[in-house]
């Protein structure tokens, strides 16, 4: 039995609104224009007295629809939470008097935004309803861990350290991962601040890596349980309700189920037989980095020897970025992160163990990150470790002898050095699967060509490691070079597989303590995963979030675009080719609705309709009040954060724009262009996250495919014979705060030049 709707209307007259607009007019409006039942106001409505006004209505069912008209959305927002009403709110300090400057003059437009606004909330919550949990499934504390790294050995242990069961599977007989072989490693920690007489004498020191202690720790923990051995040969479900198929080198398979994923398969040393101008291969004397590794651990402390004839190094040289940061054919074209700092640690163990060894390391940049950084550089020199900034090209063997050519990089000219060994600073190439995408183009390649190019590139792909059964492919998507998607800037372990999550050198090349630090990281994100699974709720970005799409069956036509647009693999297609939401793998982005062409497609508090009665809601002026209406369509994640903290800081808006924000650019339907146009307003301007190198859209591909939907709007507007300048589309950062509001004065400005609409009737 429906529930009968509610509305109430609340106004905050706080933080200066009620001094700078007529709230009694605003109360006016939500009341008659709204049609809110009752409509009340308070001096702090955030405060714990305004909040109990507000759940008393709930509780008494007076208010199942509630209008909060007071700052925006994104304040207050665990105060004004009430899981039991639908709510709307109208951004009356942030989105008009903190970008309004309080001048007398310009009061009449001012107070004209917030009438729009109160009109805006009123008609959005009229079609908005409660969001319930599915119900699908209960929480499973359960915690899968792929990869038994140092990596993963971390997510394991972190994970049952706060009390949830864990599997972690290894495909090795053994953990330890591309690091079990280190003899010492970078240490974790920064040099001592109390250093006397500021003398260089607690600098910090290469140290027992700890890795077989991690080890112990793994075994004896009851809430791990370790696969050796084994690899995933199916995975499939969801958040809450994954199963994986975990299959023995024996041959023996178990399924188990878990809550959430940490994907910790770590890297592949680079392959030094790429580089044959420096000797590698051609004599046993020219060794990487991690070879050497196992040369010192042999060692055990004595004097290291080289592999050719035992003989004890006298002098040795280390290349920085040996196939690393080149654009050459099979070169890795990105810096590791962790060679640098590695070749001043084994450097150090020549010098501890043979006083006498010359050491040099040859490098262009010297890149050392991490805690112990500028210290340990210190250490390096305090050991006498010679760094010569020059560029390698050449190892040759001259009679027993290895000579290093390179360019002296100070004094610009070519020269050579003698040594009895060379170790190459080789890099981390991500253990990944096969591209999805690729996988996918074998298949919807719109050409040939396109096919065959997929084709050749799955012919060389490494095996897979989760073995997905979704549609969109076997394995996590990889953003550049081949690390998985997982945007090391923007939003550390999240990738476009919901409740799957990265961590370490296989989301970005990373040193041992950065690999455990994202490893926590990444722990904690399965875990909120999984309880948020248990409870039906969203994750990043809108974490909390009930509600889920659905659609109206009579009214799809089948024609898959909101299967093949979804980010998240969230939707397939039943037996009869409609779409099957899977509610679990949903990040709640809408991209599903704006790609609908057919408009039947909705969440039950975003719709199509949510939005549009918003823009129908806007009081038009007409055309020769010489007051435009620009619509605005803001990406809740950047753009709208960047116009409220522009307000705060200041920056003046235009009084003419009226801002609606949706959850991502994906989501925007083009018939809230067509029928703001229809409407009467004047230019539109949709604002959405950027997505170049060092930034990426929080829903992946929502700003991409926006642009590519409105990329013939300019088509549409000439034939309606509309100036294409009254429809602009913009990427923002959240740190735009000038250039946000700027883009929103600029389409003003543009209006005035180009004149009103024709159609404002």
């Amino acid at each position: 039995m429906a529930v009968e709707k509610k509305f109430a209307g609340y106004i905050c007259t706080g933080c200066g609104i009620g001094e700078r607009l007529n709230v009694g007019q605003l109360e006016t409006i939500a009341s008659r224009e709204g049609k809110m039942a009752s409509v009340k106001q308070h001096a702090m409505l955030c405060s714990p007295e305004g909040v109990q006004l507000i759940r008393d209505d709930i509780a008494a069912g007076n208010a199942t629809h509630v209008m909060i008209a007071a700052c925006s959305r994104r304040s207050k927002v665990e105060a004004f939470s009430f899981p039991d009403a639908a709510m709307s709110r109208a951004n009356l300090r942030e989105g008009v008097i903190w970008s309004r400057p309080d001048d007398p003059a310009q009061q009449e437009t001012t107070q004209e935004m917030a009438d729009d606004y109160v009109r805006m909330a009123c008609a959005e919550v009229k079609y908005m309803t409660v969001p319930t949990p599915s119900g699908e499934q209960e929480v499973n504390k359960a915690i899968l861990v792929v990869g038994g790294g140092v990596t993963g050995m971390t997510a394991a242990l972190e994970t049952a350290a706060a009390g949830y069961p864990v599997h972690l599977v290894c495909d090795e007989p053994e953990l330890g991962g591309a690091w079990k072989d280190l003899y010492k490693r970078v240490p974790f920690r920064a040099a001592a601040s109390d250093v006397p007489n500021g003398r260089d004498v607690d600098l910090p020191q290469p140290e027992d890596p700890g890795i077989a202690d991690m080890i112990e720790r793994v075994l004896a923990d009851p809430r791990i349980t370790l696969h050796l051995n084994s690899r995933l040969t199916r995975t499939s479900g969801a958040p809450g309700r994954f199963a994986a198929d975990i299959s023995a080198e024996s041959g023996s398979t178990v399924t188990e189920n878990f809550g959430a994923i940490v994907q910790a398969s770590d890297f592949k040393p680079y392959d030094a037989n790429k580089l044959p101008e420096f000797a590698y291969g051609k004599t046993p004397d020219v060794v990487t980095n991690f070879e050497l590794e196992r040369l010192a651990k042999a060692a055990d402390g004595g004097p290291l020897k080289r592999p050719s004839d035992g003989k004890v190094v006298q002098s040795v040289a280390f290349i920085q970025c040996a196939g690393q940061r080149s654009d050459k054919e099979g070169h890795l074209p990105y810096c590791s992160g962790f060679c640098c700092t590695e070749s001043i640690k084994q450097a150090m163990y020549f010098r501890a163990q043979n006083p006498d060894c010359d050491t040099t390391v040859l490098f262009d940049d010297l890149r050392t990150p991490g805690a112990a950084g500028e210290d340990f550089y210190r250490s390096g020199q305090q050991a006498m470790v010679t760094f010569t900034k020059g560029k390698a090209s050449e190892v040759v063997q001259e009679n027993g002898q290895l000579k290093v050519k390179f360019k002296d990089l100070i004094l610009n000219e070519d020269t050579e050095m003698d040594c009895d060994l060379v170790v190459l600073a080789t890099g981390q190439v991500p253990n990944v699967g096969p591209d999805p995408y690729a996988q996918l183009a074998v298949d919807e390649a719109p050409t040939e060509e396109e096919k065959e190019a997929a084709r050749r590139k799955l012919a060389v792909a490494p095996p897979s490691i989760l073995n997905l059964d979704y549609r969109q492919g076997t394995d996590l998507p990889q953003l550049k070079h081949g690390f998985v998607d997982s945007h090391f800037i923007c939003f550390p372990y999240e990738t476009r597989r919901t409740g799957i999550y990265a961590a370490g050198p296989v989301r970005r090349p990373m040193d041992m303590k950065q690999a455990m630090e994202d490893a926590v990281g990444a722990a904690m994100k399965a875990i909120q995963s999984a309880e948020n699974a248990g409870r039906g709720t969203g994750v990043h970005p809108r974490v909390g979030d009930l509600s889920y799409p659905s659609f109206r069956k009579e009214g799809c036509t089948q024609c898959k675009r909101c299967t093949v647009e979804c980010p998240f693999g969230a939707i397939n297609e039943d037996e009869q080719r409609y779409p099957l939401f899977n509610e679990s793998r949903c990040r709640r982005c809408g991209t599903c609705m704006g790609a609908c062409p057919v408009r039947v497609i909705s969440f039950e508090n975003y719709s199509i309709d949510t939005v549009n009665q918003q823009i129908k809601a806007v009081d038009i002026p007409d055309e020769f009040s010489e007051k435009p209406r620009i619509l605005a369509l803001a990406c809740e994640n950047d753009a709208y954060p960047a116009l409220d903290m522009a307000a705060q800081a200041g920056v003046a808006l235009t009084p003419f724009v009226r801002v609606i924000p949706v959850r991502c650019l994906g989501s925007v339907s083009l018939s809230w262009v067509t029928d703001a146009l229809n409407s009467g307003f004047d230019g539109i301007v949709l604002m959405g996250c950027r997505r170049d190198e060092d930034y990426q859209c929080h829903f992946v591909r929502g700003s991409a495919m926006a642009a590519e939907r409105l990329s013939k709007v300019g088509d549409t507007l000439t034939q309606l014979n509309l100036e294409t300048e009254r429809v602009a589309v913009h990427e923002v950062a959240i740190t735009d705060l000038q250039r946000a509001p700027g883009l929103l004065n600029e389409m003003a400005a543009t209006i005035e030049k180009i004149g009103m609409s024709p159609f404002k009737f």
